[in-house]
């Protein structure tokens, strides 16, 4: 059902005053820095209370033809989406369209052997489904390019297993987005990107954003960020430079766990519009940004399209970050002070940092300690002692330890991998998530540090 809605006009005020002109320039030294030393290609927007405080464009748009980003330019957000695939099913249940609670089965009945999974479970990664990524690098015919109902044939067909059972663990789970995805357009009757468009975009006044999938249906879209990796030789390259058989090409098909494209400015009025009721009330936004609940009673750190946390300093907070073809994305919400972090890079690589500790410690005036820990440069040979898969009983999920090379690489359940930086003292970073990983081989342990999270680790 198609409904007309006032557009909402959002007044953003730019005028810094001197502490917010003092963090601006931080804030400016901090990625120009980044920039000149090639660990960030893309923009900034960073608002206290819904005024910009910063606001910046660093490299470029297209690395081949070297067009520079501006603040309107438009990123593919990868897993960033997730939360507009969120708020979409949280629209159709307010419309009386489906409930949360209804299994997947009443939408999908192709997969009604996965019994008791719900919408919910889909909507918080609690339902178990196995990913969709890996099913299709194995299976699927790289000469198409597959879209969600092609996940659904799929499925039927090879019936792979579930994780686990529902609710009973928290995995990321872009298999459950991308069945959200279709979900939405089987309660709706309209296409993902036009209910999105119709019910999200508009009555926000996202004049930018919209659900572009550029290989399957490619068209010209006026100042977009194409997004580039870096290859195993180290060059800086179009994810379609490695052919239609690379995953970024055939899965280019599927939404509902990726492809919204938006710019910073847009995902502004996004965020400001959540401090409202104009899409949902007190009582939607209670669940959106609460985690789920396992069997046993306790919470996750998921919501509806959400991670959600206290900070150090106990704020909560409800973030996103995304990683895909290239495109690396970020959105932050202090809830209890109203700050907000939007980053969008299209420059991926092995170094790729958003500084996000740091970031935040400028945003709240805290002191900056630069640590006096070295880098080091470990073998292949060296590396061999870190690598297996690590389990926790305080962790939702097992990670991976993998190398490239001398790189060391860390890749949770369900998600991307990144490299990590190294440090003397078997220490290695990921400062794009603020994550520290030490070992000790002697008794194949490793200790996890991400923000209030400290965790060690057991090898299996």
């Amino acid at each position: 059902m198609n409904k007309f809605l006032i557009p909402i006009i959002f007044s953003i005020t730019v005028s810094l005053n001197a502490q917010d002109k003092n963090k601006a320039a931080k804030l400016d030294s901090l990625f120009t820095k980044n920039y000149e030393n090639k660990t960030f290609n893309g923009n900034v927007l960073i608002a206290e209370k819904g005024k910009i405080v910063f606001q910046k464009s660093y490299g470029v748009a297209d690395y081949e033809t070297k067009r520079l980003l501006n603040n309107t330019t438009i990123f593919e957000l990868a897993s960033v989406s997730k939360q507009f695939t969120a708020m979409g099913i949280v629209l159709l249940e307010k419309q009386g369209k489906l409930k949360y609670d209804d299994p997947i089965s009443k939408y999908i009945p192709e997969l009604s052997f996965y019994k008791n999974i719900t919408v919910r479970n889909l909507l918080n990664h609690t339902g178990g489904l196995p990913d969709y990524i890996n099913l299709f690098s194995k299976n699927w015919d790289k000469k198409k390019i597959a879209t969600n109902n092609d996940i659904i044939s799929e499925f039927a067909k090879y019936k792979p297993k579930v994780n686990f059972q529902p609710n009973e663990k928290y995995e990321y789970s872009n298999t459950g987005y991308a069945l959200l995805g279709y979900i939405i357009e089987k309660a709706s009757v309209q296409s993902f990107g036009d209910y999105l468009e119709s019910n999200i975009f508009k009555p926000l006044g996202m004049k930018n954003t919209f659900v572009y999938r550029s290989r399957f249906q490619p068209k010209v879209v006026e100042n977009y960020a194409k997004g580039f990796i870096e290859n195993d030789f180290g060059f800086i390259v179009s994810p379609d430079a490695l052919g239609k058989s690379y995953l970024s090409y055939y899965l280019d098909g599927i939404v509902g766990d990726g492809m919204v494209n938006s710019t910073t400015e847009d995902l502004l009025k996004w965020d400001r519009s959540l401090y409202t009721d104009k899409l949902v009330n007190e009582k939607d936004k209670a669940i959106i940004f609460q985690g789920a609940k396992f069997n046993n009673g306790k919470l996750t750190d998921y919501g509806f399209g959400w991670q959600v946390a206290k900070s150090q300093n106990n704020d909560k907070v409800a973030a996103h970050s995304g990683s895909w073809a290239g495109y690396l994305t970020y959105i932050e919400r202090n809830l209890s002070k109203d700050q907000t972090i939007i980053i969008l890079q299209n420059i991926e690589t092995s170094k790729s940092n958003f500084s996000l500790p740091i970031v935040r410690k400028i945003l709240n005036n805290e002191k900056i300690i630069v640590t006096k820990i070295k880098k080091f440069t470990y073998s292949s040979a060296d590396l061999d002692k870190f690598l297996g898969i690590y389990s926790s009983e305080n962790f939702p999920i097992k990670i991976t330890i993998t190398k490239e090379g001398n790189v060391l690489f860390a890749q949770g359940e369900g998600q991307g991998k990144f490299a990590t930086e190294s440090f003397e003292n078997n220490l290695f970073t990921f400062d794009q998530a603020g994550l520290r990983l030490t070992f000790n081989p002697e008794k194949s342990e490793m200790f996890f540090e991400q923000g209030k999270n400290k965790i060690t680790f057991k090898k299996e």
